[in-house]
């Protein structure tokens, strides 16, 4: 831990950082300025054609605040543990996250909801909306926090160096992991919820998980999207296990929080794209819990070369 004048000296670069990302997040979020957007039947609607939402868990304003919050404690930490610096750091941190904070998690809007709430007019801009926090305010956090050039850790680095066929069957693990997790948490939190089955176009009782699951099987383009998600999560996060400097553990959690928040915290909020409350809310916990246990199980297993089964759960 740091010395308490080095805690109080970090407080303003915090204060400026915590104001920076709320200007340009609501800068991003201008992309979504899209007057008279249509919805599908399945949205919810004032009679006029324009999407509304149910209430957040929050107001729009304590949401912003909150989600500028819970960015910033990831994104900060995730810079000073870094063994890297410059223009290294800012250009893999920012391109890890645009990939799993936007671009992986609009995917998924593609898939689901261009049939619902997200027509083509809609759908690039949820992706540029990702570009201004990832590209403008992590370059600008890493000078604001003082990691330039002259911070680099130049000492041998071990994490992720290992034979190429460790690498294929560590890959191949947390591939599958992430399907696990993913239908597991899918059918047994969101699933669950009849207000979620309807928005996604399956009223009714929820067929048995075994009978879903065969069913979901022979349409193999939503396991192939997973698997693709699942090959782009892995690659952001390479750069951010192996920069990490600090203990495995604490870069477990990291990735972990890396995963499952800035990406989903926004659902405390309104949402016309996705306008029940109920859902956002079921989304959120689905979402958090998997891939929160699937980023702690990609750096156990990804952090160091291992030379057993055995060795896998040594220190």
């Amino acid at each position: 831990m740091g010395s308490p004048p080095a805690v109080f000296k970090s407080i303003p670069r915090f204060i400026l950082l915590y104001f920076l990302f709320l200007v340009i997040y609501v800068i991003g979020s201008m992309f979504m300025a899209v007057p008279g957007m249509t919805v599908s039947e399945t949205a919810v609607s004032d009679g006029s054609g324009i999407a509304v939402s149910e209430p957040g868990l929050v107001s729009p304003t304590s949401g912003l605040l909150i989600i500028a919050l819970v960015n910033l404690l990831i994104i900060v930490p995730l810079i000073q543990t870094s063994r890297w610096g410059g223009w290294k750091l800012a250009l893999t941190l920012a391109l890890s996250y645009y990939g799993a904070v936007t671009f992986i998690v609009q995917l998924e809007s593609w898939f689901f909801l261009t049939a619902s709430t997200v027509d083509a007019q809609m759908l690039p801009r949820l992706f540029l909306m990702g570009i201004p926090p990832a590209f403008l305010f992590i370059p600008l956090a890493v000078w604001i926090l003082g990691k330039n050039r002259s911070t680099i850790d130049t000492t041998p680095n071990p994490v992720m160096v290992m034979p190429i066929r460790q690498w294929a069957w560590k890959l191949v693990t947390v591939v599958a992991a992430y399907l696990v997790l993913y239908w597991l948490a899918g059918y047994f939190i969101a699933w669950q919820n009849p207000v979620l089955r309807a928005f996604y176009g399956s009223p009714g009782p929820a067929l048995p998980f075994f009978e879903h699951t065969l069913n979901t099987i022979r349409d193999s383009r939503l396991f192939a999207l997973q698997i693709l998600r699942a090959l782009l999560y892995v690659l952001c996060m390479v750069p951010v296990i192996r920069g990490s400097r600090v203990h495995p553990w604490w870069t477990a959690l990291l990735v972990g929080a890396f995963l499952a928040l800035p990406q989903n915290i926004a659902l405390i909020i309104e949402n016309p794209l996705m306008p029940s409350a109920i859902v956002r809310l079921t989304h959120l916990v689905e979402t958090v819990s998997s891939n929160f246990v699937w980023g702690l199980l990609m750096v156990w297993l990804f952090h160091r070369e291992h030379h057993s089964l055995g060795d896998l759960f040594r220190k």
